[in-house]
């Protein structure tokens, strides 16, 4: 074989090489596209769960309230009260001798 002839065999294998690479890459990012087109779709749906979710809960505080307004103000001042105080103990100073 001669020289010339070893050469394009050379760059014949390479620019096989190079197809193939770019072949297999460009499946790979179609493919990480479709994963990504799924999670975002999936994101979506759950975030619009959770606004339906929200929105029903919102809407069951504001009966309970409508129904039992006395109730829900003394639910409301204990909850407040409850978390000021666990505020001030995690604020406050731990000095330990």
């Amino acid at each position: 074989m001669s020289t010339s002839t070893l050469a394009e065999q050379a760059i014949q294998n390479t620019s096989n090489a190079l197809d193939s690479t770019q072949r297999a890459a460009s499946q790979a990012v179609d493919s990480m596209g479709r994963v990504l087109d799924q999670g975002v779709e999936r994101m979506r749906e759950a975030s619009h769960q959770m606004s339906d979710t929200a929105k029903r809960a919102s809407e069951g505080t504001a009966n309970y309230i409508r129904h039992d307004p006395v109730k829900s103000v003394l639910i409301a001042a204990a909850t407040g009260a409850a978390l000021m105080a666990l505020v001030s103990l995690l604020t406050r100073p731990h000095n330990r001798p």
